[in-house]
């Protein structure tokens, strides 16, 4: 295999550090772009471990330049947390660090990944979103600063490949789970671990029977990888990557207490506004052009994660900001 010269922005974060150890493992030389805002300090130590790694401190709103082969742009909010309290900063990581990307990735002739996300979508009546849907947004909206910055973060891409022949590829990606993440992060799948592991209630927005789709982060680094290197010459359309296997909220809280053995409590509370029905990929694209879909079960990637969370705990690393918020990404 070819050693490649890979920079990836947000390496720092869920994804990003996943990417980075399977990057470095297969040899190439990683330079990993963060600012650090959301990203975990812990996954930092483990890439340290590789000699072909080296990090950067740098907010990808301002403008850099990096030699490399390939850019991953992962450098972005995780939570709606942030997309409700920061949309200002949402917006500018999004569009000006997709921008910055863009030109780093043309002054070098680097191919670019950009991470967009199931939310391009909007509240989306369908059951099942596929690329050809362009989506329901309201933009002004409580969501709105990431998914019109996702969006937005896709015109400029395409706008790129089609003017100056620019080598992009579009990773829309749906929730995503795994170890490496805080121990206090707001999304629904690791708030719920979390309150399961020091027994408190675990707490519903509404009946619960709204669902959503776990993609185990190994899976998704191996549809990003395919992504970046398998897709025809010149491909720039948009790709689903993420389960596409169904769990309502309910279901997910259940399991969540049965593999912990905790004793919390199951507590519904009034419905959050603007929350969609369901997110599920239509994955039919990701399966023909790149041969892929996840293989990791919602269990097992939960057994994995729980004893990573658990070992935040064991390490007094359990910074818990957001004891009362929950977010049904």
């Amino acid at each position: 295999m070819e050693k490649l010269r890979i920079a990836v922005t947000g390496g720092a974060g869920l994804i990003g550090s996943h990417l980075c150890v399977r990057l470095l493992q297969e040899g190439h030389e990683v330079i990993c772009i963060d600012s650090l805002p959301h990203g975990d300090k812990h996954n930092l130590s483990e890439l340290e471990q590789y000699p072909n790694f080296r990090f950067i401190l740098h907010d990808v709103t301002n403008p850099y330049r990096i030699e490399a082969d390939q850019i991953y742009n992962l450098a972005a909010p995780a939570t709606p947390y942030f997309f409700r309290r920061h949309p200002i900063e949402t917006l500018k990581t999004n569009i000006l660090g997709t921008l910055h990307a863009l030109e780093a990735a043309y002054n070098t002739g680097a191919t670019l990944l950009q991470a967009s996300a199931g939310d391009v979508y909007g509240s989306s009546r369908l059951l099942v979103q596929g690329e050809d849907f362009w989506g329901n947004v309201d933009p002004t909206g409580v969501r709105a600063a990431n998914e019109e910055g996702k969006r937005a973060s896709e015109s400029l891409c395409k706008a790129c490949h089609d003017q100056r022949k620019q080598p992009v590829r579009i990773a829309r990606i749906f929730n995503t789970y795994g170890p490496g993440v805080q121990f206090g992060d707001s999304r629904v799948l690791f708030r719920f671990i979390a309150d399961a592991l020091l027994g408190k209630e675990l707490l519903i927005y509404g009946n619960g029977e709204q669902t959503r789709c776990f993609c185990y982060v190994e899976d998704m680094v191996d549809g990003l990888i395919r992504l970046m290197n398998d897709p025809l010459p010149g491909y720039s359309l948009p790709v689903n990557l993420g389960s596409n296997r169904e769990t309502t909220i309910n279901e997910l809280a259940s399991r969540i207490v049965t593999l912990t053995a905790s004793s919390s409590k199951i507590v519904h509370l009034a419905p959050l506004h603007d929350d969609p029905r369901h997110k599920t990929p239509d994955i039919t694209r990701a399966r023909q052009l790149l041969d892929w879909e996840p293989n990791i079960s919602l269990d097992e990637g939960l057994i994995h994660t729980i004893r990573y969370m658990e070992s935040l705990l064991k390490k007094e690393d359990r910074h818990h900001p957001f004891l009362s918020w929950i977010e049904i990404s």
